[in-house]
């Protein structure tokens, strides 16, 4: 009986040797890489970067002109009021001209936005601030990860059109700002 026991050990042992990677190899295998490929197309990622001691694996998604031409979204523009009829046809003109001036900060990422550091902290802009290409503007929450968002343009803060806690995409325009300043 010893001797069947210590054959069946062995052949255990065989077994393991054969389904244990070797060392050095990836921890993961074809169908898990390319079930990380599947997440970032589901989720519009077109980099993936992940390190985990001797571990790393970099991805990214999309040709060389991909990375070329940025990517815009188009947002529908909202109705303005109907205007009374005894109003001058010249009036929307300075409108127009007030625009010309406001950029948007939008979403670099998809994740959940936060106006500040902690819930007892104040925001990190308001309506009104005037901001540096280098401030931080708001706090982007992805997979546990607290990102720090610039401005990355100077002017003042003349509207926020996101709430704190509230879902983001990329591309989303979180705050509009006056480079006049």
């Amino acid at each position: 009986m010893a001797k069947r026991q210590k054959e069946s050990v062995e052949k255990a042992k065989a077994e393991t040797k054969k389904a244990a990677p070797k060392k050095g190899a990836d921890p993961l295998g074809i169908g898990q890489i390319s079930d990380l490929v599947d997440l970032m197309k589901k989720n519009d990622l077109t980099e993936f970067n992940f390190e985990n001691g001797n571990f790393k694996i970099a991805l990214k998604r999309g040709g060389a002109e991909a990375g070329a031409m940025p990517i815009q979204t188009v947002y529908p523009a909202a109705v303005p009021p109907a205007a009374p009829a005894s109003a001058p046809a010249e009036a929307p003109a300075p409108a127009a001209e007030d625009d010309a001036h406001i950029e948007l900060i939008t979403s670099p990422m998809v994740g959940t936005f936060y106006a500040s550091a902690s819930p007892k902290k104040p925001p990190f802009v308001a309506v009104g601030d005037v901001i540096g290409p280098d401030k931080t503007v708001c706090i982007i929450e992805a997979m546990k990860v607290f990102n720090e968002i610039k401005g990355e343009i100077s002017g003042k803060i003349v509207a926020v059109l996101v709430k704190d806690g509230e879902a983001v995409e990329f591309g989303r325009p979180l705050f509009k700002v006056d480079t006049r300043g």
